[in-house]
């Protein structure tokens, strides 16, 4: 089939389907799906598209990459969305999928993402690896093949050589997608590489090892991140969880910790060597630009708002070099 059958067909499945009684949105307006760790640069760009163009805000659904990419390689219309964020590279099976559904995925890296697990420059740096960290903050901890309450109070109860003070963390709220990320690079990913876990089921680390204690180990620290600065500079013991950016941003006050023997900064974020960070993506419709309006322009849109200095990098995103 020609490039310029495939077009016709396109356009002709999308209409058929804007005038079906099983419409599912609005023809338009576009639809996103995917990363939840995407999901608010998305929502910031969307916003900003919205105010300073003449198209409609985008409508953005947080269902996970896998899931995303599963309902954007499912097929062509108005049914189907027109683009999908991913914390990861499409994976060559999604990418037969949607070749066999007759679509083109077109991939933009946006940059990446790094997570940081930082204290008081008053206070001795931490070199701490990913189970530590998952030890001192996971509702539940493995010992001995069973998943049991984490007893752990202090850090040497962890590891003898690390200091004999109180576990205690700022960590940012469910609705923060540092939350998510941390909770996937950090804790998902001790539970799935080291104990071997599975993804589901009662004894999978989705149910296992996502939840952070709330026994006064681990505080939700909110959305101001200026407060948490302060708080980590008032007890030289504490810890917080946040983004790159704003430890950048406050490098005379705070120290990142090293996770699995690396600093955390922009190159070893950048090339991958941070073990908390990745890159992260969105994929647009090529079969859907210019029949649904303003895909191509929010594409254009969302990559102009991820250069250095923008409003996504004091967000928490680490442009691409």
């Amino acid at each position: 089939m020609s490039s310029l059958s495939k077009t016709i067909l396109s356009i002709i499945l999308l209409y058929v389907t804007a005038n079906s009684s099983l419409l599912a949105r609005e023809g338009d307006q576009i639809s996103i799906v995917g990363s939840s760790t995407v999901f608010p640069f998305a929502t910031i760009v969307a916003e900003r598209f919205a105010k300073n163009t003449d198209f409609k805000a985008p409508v953005i659904e947080s269902t996970g990459s896998g899931g995303g990419l599963k309902l954007f390689c499912a097929g062509i219309g108005l049914d189907y969305p027109d683009i999908t964020n991913s914390s990861r590279a499409i994976k060559s099976s999604e990418k037969e999928k949607c070749t066999a559904s007759g679509i083109n995925p077109v991939e933009y890296l946006v940059g990446y993402d790094g997570i940081t697990f930082s204290n008081s420059k008053q206070a001795k740096k931490f070199s701490l690896t990913k189970e530590e960290i998952y030890k001192a903050v996971s509702a539940k901890v493995m010992t001995e093949g069973k998943m049991i309450k984490n007893p752990f109070k202090l850090w040497s109860d962890i590891n003898p050589e690390l200091p004999k003070v109180e576990i205690d963390v700022l960590a940012p709220p469910p609705s923060s997608g540092t939350r998510d990320a941390f909770v996937e690079l950090v804790m998902h990913s001790t539970c799935k590489k080291l104990y071997k876990m599975p993804k589901k089921g009662a004894d999978g680390y989705k149910e296992n090892c996502s939840s952070l204690r709330e026994d006064g180990a681990v505080t939700e620290a909110g959305e101001n991140d200026n407060l948490i600065i302060e708080k980590l500079a008032a007890n030289k013991d504490r810890f917080g969880i946040f983004g790159f950016s704003f430890l950048d941003q406050n490098n005379d006050k705070v120290q990142g910790s090293m996770v699995d023997g690396v600093s955390p900064n922009m190159d070893t974020i950048a090339d991958g060597s941070y073990g908390v960070s990745r890159p992260l993506f969105f994929y647009v419709k090529k079969e859907h630009v210019g029949v649904v309006p303003g895909i191509q322009e929010y594409a254009d849109y969302f990559m102009a708002l991820t250069k250095s200095g923008g409003p996504l990098e004091a967000a928490g995103l680490i442009p691409a070099p």
